[in-house]
């Protein structure tokens, strides 16, 4: 387990390393995807993986298992990943949604039979969604070249540092038991993918480019999620005060994300 970990994490710091090194190239002339021509042949390759294996084992999945069921997996994964949500407030200082995320982790393991059934957000508790890329970005880190990674899909230079910390404090990839660990990290993947297949018609329809369209609705997510919903209307990229990453549907940038969960 720990040799996979590395191997992984090694692979992502080499990814970073090139990012930071083509993005001073500036092949595209984009100032917020420099190394386009490299992220869009991943972003091929990840759509190509996506229509052989993932998708379709996600349709099956929805189509068999009931929803309620496909709603305690989803819980079960989102409790788990409070733990770490909660590690990543108090880091940024925000040590109320930390104590709440603290709070839905006890009380849906313990009321919600191991977070099963999400009791906290019935009783007010509400949900966060926060990562080690959000808090490097809270903490002043720029995001650096957008990179699109085979396997986890987008990322930014800071957001892809970020992802070595996230797997690396991950607690399904710390299982020692390895046929469990790699069968929740499977089923993990595949209920992500399945909640958002009816997001997949809603880009097709919109975007005339399906990459630029995904791109853009990523890096303007990260923007608000950095900035818990109010992201300064500055444009890192273009160095304007009324410089604003376009708006895209919520649908299409809930879809952006797909690829991105461990």
């Amino acid at each position: 387990m720990k040799t996979g970990l590395s191997r992984q994490i090694s692979k992502l710091a080499i990814v970073v390393a090139a990012a930071g090194l083509l993005g001073g190239c500036a092949t595209s002339g984009n100032p917020k995807d420099p190394i386009e021509g490299f992220n869009r042949a991943m972003f091929g390759f990840n759509e190509g993986l996506d229509k052989v294996i993932i998708k379709p084992v996600a349709t099956g999945y929805e189509a068999v298992l009931p929803s309620p069921l496909q709603t305690g997996v989803s819980n079960f994964f989102s409790n788990i990943a409070d733990l770490m949500i909660g590690v990543n407030n108090l880091i940024q200082g925000k040590p109320a949604q930390a104590a709440s995320d603290a709070g839905r982790v006890l009380v849906n393991t313990t009321m919600g039979f191991l977070g099963i059934i999400d009791v906290a957000s019935t009783m007010g508790m509400e949900k966060h969604e926060e990562d080690f890329g959000q808090t490097f970005g809270r903490w002043g880190m720029g995001d650096g070249a957008y990179v699109v990674l085979p396997f986890f899909g987008p990322r930014t230079a800071r957001d892809t540092i970020g992802l070595v910390f996230d797997v690396a404090t991950d607690p399904v990839s710390h299982i020692d038991h390895i046929p469990s660990r790699n069968t929740l990290l499977a089923v993990r993947v595949i209920s992500d993918r399945a909640q958002f297949l009816k997001a997949d018609k809603v880009i097709e329809e919109a975007a005339l480019d399906k990459y630029s369209y995904v791109r853009d609705a990523y890096l303007q997510r990260r923007q608000s999620l950095i900035h818990d919903g109010n992201p300064p209307k500055f444009d890192p990229y273009s160095g304007s005060q009324e410089g604003k990453v376009s708006e895209a549907p919520q649908e299409g940038t809930s879809a952006a994300q797909v690829a991105t969960r461990n």
